[in-house]
C-alpha cells in the first residue's frame, strides 16, 4: 500500500506519541516514534525520513536542541515543532533555526493534517526539482524563474528543448505572470547568449516611435531627427530581440514587421537601404492570440511567423503551491533591499497568501510582499502585515468543500455568465481566464448552443 511518506514522530510523552502515531496512520503516514531528541538524531542518521513532527520541551534533548543537528545532517527534510500556547517564542526560534513551520499544544488536528500535506508536499516537489536539474544538467538555467510545481516543471523542461534552436517563440500567459523572465532563460540558455538580449513593449509607443525604436532612422526623416538613429534590431544583431505584447501593434506595424521577419532584413524610417539583421525573435502578449486572429486585431500571417514555437505561462492561481516559495524568495530580497531582518512568515500569513486569488499573478504578489517586507513589526510577516483581504472563517486551517472541484468550478463558471448577462467576453474577463477557454469550459458542461 501506497503512503504519503514516512513520518518520525519525537516526544517524550509517550501517550502523545501514540495518539499521534493512531492518527497519522490513518491519514496514511508510514509512522515511526523517538523519546527524545537524541534519539531522533540518530534516527534521521540512519534512515530517510519525509517529515519529522517534534516537541520542544524533552528531558535529554530539546527540540530547539536537536534541530540545528538534524538539519546538518539532513537539511532536506522539513521539521514540524509542536509547543505550548504558552511558549511561542520557542516556535518562533525555531523557525529561525530551519523548522518549516509550528503547532501550538492543544493540537488541531485539522490545522496538523494541512500542515503535514503542505509540508510533504513542499518535500516531494524539491526532490523532483533536484531531479528535472540533474536531468537538464548544465544545459539549462533556469535564472529568476522560480517554481516546483506540475505546471513550472512542465514549463522548465520546453523552455530548456526550445532555448538551443533559433525558433520563433510567442510566449502568452495573463499580466504579471513572467513572460519577459522565461524570454531572458531562453536568450541566456540558447546559442546566442554572448549577444544583446533587448526588450521593447510594443503597445507603450505610437507607430511613429516604434518604427523609429525597431528600425532606427535617417537624419531628417522627421522633425527632431537630427542625427541617423539605429534601432533595436541593429542593436540586437546576433543576439534576441523580446516584443512585448506585441498584439498591440497597428495594422500597418505589423506589416512591416512581417517583412522583416520574412526578409531578415530592416529599413531605416526615412531611408531606402535594406540592411540584413541576424536577430531571434521572442514575442509576448496577454492576450489569446487565436483570438485576436479571428477578431481582426492581428494578422494571422503574422501569428503564424510569431508562433513557431508557443509557450503559455500558468497563472498564479493554477500553480499555487509555488506561492510559499516565491513569497520566500521575495521576502529575502526586499529584506536585504531595505535593510531589514524578517525571516519568512506565519502560519495563518501563509494561509492568508494561499487563499487570495492573485488576479495580478506573480507581479501582484511580489508588490504585497515588498509593502510587508517595509510594513512588518516584527522579525516574521503577520496576515496584518500583508494587507489583504482575510479569509471568512475564523479558524487557523484552510476552507474545506465536501464538492468535488470539477463541480465547484462548474457552478462558479455559470454563475459569473449568468452575473455578466450572457456576455462571454465579460465573464471571461471576471474570471481571469480568455474567451476562447471559456468556450471550451462551456462546451464541456453542457452550456453551449
Amino acid at each position: 500500500m501506497k503512503t504519503n511518506g514516512t513520518l518520525l514522530v519525537v516526544d517524550d510523552d509517550r501517550a502523545h506519541r501514540i495518539m499521534l502515531k493512531t492518527l497519522l496512520s490513518g491519514w496514511g503516514y508510514a509512522v515511526e516514534e523517538a523519546d527524545d531528541g537524541d534519539t531522533a538524531l540518530e534516527l534521521v542518521r540512519e534512515r530517510p525520513y519525509d517529515l519529522i513532527l517534534m516537541d520542544v520541551r524533552m528531558v535529554r534533548v530539546s527540540g530547539l536542541e536537536a534541530l540545528p543537528a538534524i538539519r546538518r545532517v539532513n537539511p532536506a527534510i522539513p521539521v514540524i515543532i509542536m509547543t505550548a500556547y504558552s511558549s511561542v517564542e520557542s516556535a518562533v526560534e525555531a523557525m529561525k533555526k530551519g523548522a518549516y513551520d509550528y503547532l501550538t499544544k492543544p493540537l488541531d488536528f485539522d490545522e496538523v493534517r494541512i500542515v503535514l500535506e503542505r509540508a510533504t508536499e513542499h518535500h516531494r516537489l524539491r526532490e523532483e526539482n533536484v531531479l528535472l536539474r540533474e536531468q537538464l544538467g548544465t544545459r539549462f538555467d533556469s535564472g529568476a524563474i522560480i517554481g516546483r510545481s506540475k505546471p513550472m516543471v512542465k514549463l522548465m523542461e520546453t523552455v530548456a528543448r526550445v532555448a538551443p534552436s533559433d525558433a520563433t517563440v510567442l510566449i502568452t500567459g495573463e499580466s504579471g505572470s513572467g513572460k519577459e523572465l522565461v524570454a531572458g532563460a531562453i536568450h541566456y540558455n540558447s546559442r546566442r547568449r554572448e549577444g544583446p538580449f533587448i526588450k521593447i513593449n510594443c503597445g507603450a509607443l505610437t507607430d511613429t516611435l516604434l518604427a523609429s525604436e525597431l528600425f532606427g532612422h535617417e537624419k531628417g526623416a522627421f522633425t527632431g531627427a537630427d542625427r541617423r538613429k539605429e534601432g533595436t534590431f541593429r542593436q540586437a544583431d546576433g543576439g534576441s530581440l523580446f516584443l512585448d505584447e506585441v498584439s498591440d501593434m497597428s495594422p500597418a506595424m505589423q506589416v512591416k514587421l512581417l517583412r522583416v521577419l520574412q526578409e531578415r532584413e530592416i529599413v531605416r524610417v526615412g531611408g531606402a537601404t535594406p540592411i540584413p539583421v541576424d536577430v531571434r525573435i521572442i514575442a509576448a502578449t496577454n492576450r489569446d492570440p487565436r483570438q485576436e486572429v479571428e477578431d481582426g486585431r492581428l494578422r494571422e500571417d503574422l501569428y503564424f511567423r510569431l508562433n513557431v514555437v508557443q509557450i503559455t505561462l500558468p497563472t498564479l492561481r493554477e500553480r499555487a503551491e509555488d506561492i510559499p516559495l516565491l513569497a520566500q524568495r521575495f521576502l529575502e530580497d526586499f529584506a536585504t533591499r531595505n535593510h531589514r531582518t524578517i525571516h519568512g512568515f506565519t502560519p495563518r500569513a501563509v494561509n492568508c497568501l494561499m487563499q487570495h486569488s492573485w488576479p495580478g499573478n506573480v507581479r501582484e504578489l511580489m508588490n504585497v510582499v515588498e509593502r510587508a517586507v517595509v510594513m512588518a513589526r516584527t522579525d516574521y510577516i503577520t496576515e496584518d502585515d500583508l494587507a489583504l483581504p482575510q479569509p471568512s472563517h475564523n479558524d487557523r486551517s484552510y476552507s474545506v468543500s465536501t464538492e468535488p472541484l470539477e463541480d465547484l468550478e462548474r457552478k462558479a463558471v455559470l454563475s459569473t455568465l449568468e452575473s455578466a448577462g450572457g456576455n462571454k467576453s465579460e465573464a471571461a474577463r471576471r474570471l481571469g481566464i480568455t474567451r476562447r477557454t471559456l468556450h471550451k469550459k462551456l462546451k464541456k458542461y453542457g452550456a453551449m448552443p
